[in-house]
């Protein structure tokens, strides 16, 4: 009996699993996710290969940071990231009133796994990439709960790794750390290349439990004092307070100058971001254990001073969690067709093949992170506006069919210190997802795709409603765009015909949507009189959640505090779509409780009308009915 199981154990372990696909994303973060739900959605099969439990990343249970983009926290108005993202975050808003980390990884996790045309391999670890350094061939894989190696086939790979693993296995050009200035002619970059990165950073959570509680240092844990924390305040807990933690640098301001500036508010209750280490380790990514013990042992040592160094206010605070996996900001930068710079960036640079964007300030964390000791954590040098991220920057320069997405994309380490960011990862990896798809449905390359198919790519970005800066919808199967629009009422400024102006967002003073003149007690009703009876099928509508406000969870009590609860009242959450034929209702369908920014109306069947009315019965609490599109197609395509 022992020698036939032993038999059969041999058979097993040396079998594989052979999968093919259209595109695999490795790599399960926001951009990841972003990317492969994207791609699956134009119908390409489609694998996501992700080697934890959840899907996240850092924005994940395991090491709960906040998304951040281009709207800096309130920062820069009408910025948000829409899309798939936003997709995301408002429906995590809808059920996840009180910022569970649990329910939001059930989000992310049901989003891939309800999708069409996606495969889902979760705690799955690429191991080997079969590559002659010109294309890749396959990828080998293991799933550790199930015991099962795997071998995937795809036209096209989309490394989402962050680390660039798939791109370093693969043979892909990529650089590590900091450019001298003249290699790209940045005036913040050193005079001499060197390997200095950003560090990593395990999170952690106290809570008041209202009554004292002690806390005994484990022996492994470090010791510090007062001179530890200089410009990094860890202080009160219960009252927020100025930091000189950071300095922000406006362009052409030296930073020495700003060396005592007071610049932001912390919430100790949660944290602390500059509790960062390894970027001047000799190998961020070989060495990422040893510095996630180091991480550990810190935090406690930290946590042992706010709790026995001195009065903190934190003498009913418990430590409620810490972070094991840490977070990562820095390590390979995949290089491609073209690399973004710090030029690009503080030029608000916008590209004919831009196909995302960005806002976030250049973040350049000091590199010895907290064992930099009297130095201030972090640079960050602001800039006012966005710029685009082109086309080139996703694309390998020497791997033909891989594609980046994330913060390993092509950049300097300075134009990295912005793009890292989740937000512009998540709509970069949007963007990537729908190229693969349509470059390995077509059998071409994704270079040769963004040569011969921009505009498609950017125009069906804009049709699922991400924003592709200096673009307008021009889709002629769009025929609300030759429609006649008006409405019950509307605001000086939001005239009905803004719907169909092509611009989905406020843009600076621009205002680009409709907004009713109050609410009456019917409601309010936007009307698109095509030129002739047409087959419709379907009716794309762009709502208004507020793109200057956030939307995503944290532990930080700081944040949640200024975060609207629930589903945001600007958005319309009750109306009626109506088609007629001359004077008379061919068609009605009603929706009721809405919280997505994007609703697609789908006809059970075409539908001949001349006519298509918009009629809002109610919104979730606010008293104007406001819309930023309206599309109408004869079918969904």
């Amino acid at each position: 009996m022992k020698q036939y199981i032993r038999e059969i154990h041999e058979d097993f372990k040396d079998s594989v699993v052979e999968k093919r696909y259209d595109v695999l994303f490795v790599g399960g973060g926001m951009s990841g996710l972003c990317g492969a739900i994207a791609a699956a959605r134009q119908g390409a099969k489609t694998a996501l290969v992700q080697d934890r439990s959840v899907f996240g990343g850092n924005a994940s249970s395991e090491t709960r940071m906040h998304i951040s983009g281009a709207s800096c926290h309130w920062g820069k108005r009408d910025a948000a990231e829409t899309g798939i993202l936003m997709e995301l975050q408002l429906e995590n808003k809808y059920l996840n009133y009180s910022h569970n980390y649990s329910l939001w990884d059930g989000v992310l996790w049901s989003a891939a796994k309800d999708t069409e045309n996606l495969d889902i391999y979760m705690n799955t670890s690429m191991h080997k990439v079969r590559s002659d350094g010109k294309r890749i061939e396959a990828l080998e894989c293991y799933q550790m709960n199930t015991e099962i190696s795997y071998e995937f086939r795809a036209g096209i790979y989309v490394d989402a790794t962050g680390n660039g693993t798939l791109g370093y296995f693969a043979g892909a050009e990529y650089c590590i750390g900091r450019e001298a200035a003249e290699e790209y002619e940045e005036k913040d970059a050193p005079k001499v290349r060197d390997g200095e990165t950003m560090g990593n950073t395990l999170y952690f959570v106290a809570q008041d439990v209202g009554h004292p509680v002690s806390f005994r240092k484990p022996s492994w844990a470090y010791s510090f004092d007062e001179s530890d924390f200089k410009h990094r305040y860890h202080g009160d807990i219960v009252v927020y307070h100025n930091a000189d933690d950071v300095v922000v640098l406006k362009p052409g301001e030296d930073y020495e100058d700003h060396r005592d500036e007071l610049v932001e508010k912390y919430d100790v209750q949660s944290g602390y971001w500059w509790i960062e280490l390894g970027g001047d380790w000799e190998d961020i990514i070989r060495q990422a254990e040893d510095i996630r013990y180091e991480l550990y042992r810190t935090i406690y040592g930290v946590w042992d001073h706010i709790k026995n160094g001195g009065d903190h206010g934190a003498e009913n605070y418990e430590l409620i969690w810490v972070g094991n996996v840490a977070g990562s900001r820095e390590s390979r930068r995949l290089m491609g067709d073209y690399v973004l710079t710090e030029n690009d960036i503080l030029s608000n640079r916008i590209f004919e093949d831009g196909i995302a964007y960005g806002g976030w300030p250049m973040d350049e964390h000091t590199a010895g992170g907290f064992r930099a000791k009297g130095q201030i954590p972090s640079k960050v040098r602001s800039f006012p506006g966005f710029y685009s991220i082109p086309y080139g920057c996703y694309c390998s320069r020497n791997i033909e069919n891989l594609m980046m997405a994330g913060r390993d994309i092509s950049a300097t380490k300075l134009a990295m210190g912005s793009t890292r960011v989740m937000g512009t990862c998540a709509i970069g990896g949007e963007a990537v997802g729908i190229a693969a798809a349509r470059a390995a449905m077509l059998g071409i390359s994704p270079r040769e795709y963004g040569k011969f198919h921009i505009e498609e790519l950017r125009q069906e970005l804009l049709k699922n409603d991400c924003y592709v800066m200096g673009c307008k919808n021009r889709d002629e199967k769009d025929m609300a765009l030759r429609a006649k629009v008006s409405a019950s009422s509307w605001k000086p400024g939001a005239e009905p015909e803004k719907v169909i102006n092509g611009i989905a967002r406020n843009e600076g003073e621009n205002i680009n949507m409709w907004c009713s003149d109050g609410f009456a007690g019917e409601g309010e009703t936007l009307t698109l009189k095509l030129e002739k009876a047409e087959d419709i099928r379907q009716i794309r509508l762009t709502f208004d959640p507020d793109l200057s406000e956030e939307r995503c969870i944290s532990v930080s009590k700081a944040f949640i505090e200024k975060i609207p609860q629930g589903v945001p009242d600007k958005l319309v959450k009750d109306y009626e779509v109506l088609l007629l034929l001359g004077d008379r209702v061919v068609c009605q369908k009603s929706i009721c409780g809405n919280y997505q920014r994007l609703n697609v109306v789908e006809l059970e069947q075409s539908v001949k009308a001349d006519t298509v009315k918009v009629h809002v019965t109610a919104t979730n609490g606010w008293p104007e009915a406001r819309i930023f599109e309206v599309r109408i197609y004869a079918d969904g395509q």
